[in-house]
């Protein structure tokens, strides 16, 4: 029996991880914000399916939170061995306008709310010497951003806490590694995705689509599985040919 913590499980990526990764067996705990309505639905939803799976509120600006939630799986479950850094938030705003709060909240949440749920987590897998910490981030902590410079920074951010994590981690058998998502349909992409320039950016994907939840949930999957054991501090790229690297 291997358990998952997902954040940010109730909408998009997160969702179709939660989903996927229950497929497969694993024992998902997903976490939620604000919309605790939501989060209880899917959580029904799929334990009326036969899986085993739980919603928990947290809140990544409060270690405290992320203690909880950790404690409350291990209580459950007796531990934890993957954790998926999904949960973030994303701003558009002219880069001469982002204030300190826009920019410290971004931090706060997108870099600072997955190196503590790592932190919390780390400890159970280092006594089970297994374990994988898979990081959403961006195409946009790749190649820089324009209108959400402070996002793109945040994920950039992310991409070498993954390498940290690996370096010092990989010798217990705990992998990290980090998805870097191109343009996915999802609630947090739709503004971007409806607008002009969105649809500027939908005309120059090489593959010629935005991606699926799905398709991100897929190498999610892989990643959390012992068929990627010899796969650490990488960065794969999921954005359809928008980047090559």
């Amino acid at each position: 029996m291997k358990v998952a913590l997902v954040t940010g499980g109730t909408r998009g990526i997160g969702k179709s991880v939660v989903e996927n990764l229950c497929k497969e067996s694993y024992h998902v705990a997903f976490t939620y914000n604000k919309n605790i309505n939501l989060a209880k639905r899917l959580e029904k939803k799929l334990i009326n399916k036969g899986y085993n799976v739980m919603s928990i509120r947290l809140s990544l600006v409060d270690r405290k939170s992320i203690k909880s939630v950790v404690s409350k799986i291990i209580k459950k479950w007796k531990s934890i061995d993957v954790l998926v850094n999904n949960a973030a938030i994303s701003q558009e705003k002219d880069f001469l306008k982002i204030n300190d709060n826009d920019w410290n909240n971004m931090f706060l949440i997108n870099l600072r709310g997955s190196f503590v749920c790592a932190q919390e987590c780390l400890p159970h897998m280092i006594k089970k010497k297994w374990g994988r910490i898979i990081n959403i981030t961006s195409i946009g902590g790749q190649w820089g951003g324009i209108n959400q410079v402070h996002y793109a920074a945040s994920k950039a951010g992310l991409i070498n806490f993954t390498h940290s994590i690996a370096k010092i981690y990989s010798k217990y058998q705990i992998t990290s590694n980090a998805i870097a998502v191109g343009l996915v349909r999802t609630d947090m992409t739709k503004k971007e995705l409806n607008s002009i320039s969105g649809k500027k950016k939908i005309l120059n994907i090489p593959i010629g689509r935005v991606g699926r939840t799905d398709e991100i949930a897929a190498s999610v999957v892989y990643l959390a599985s012992e068929k990627s054991s010899y796969i650490t501090g990488q960065t794969i790229n999921l954005n359809g040919g928008m980047l090559f690297s």
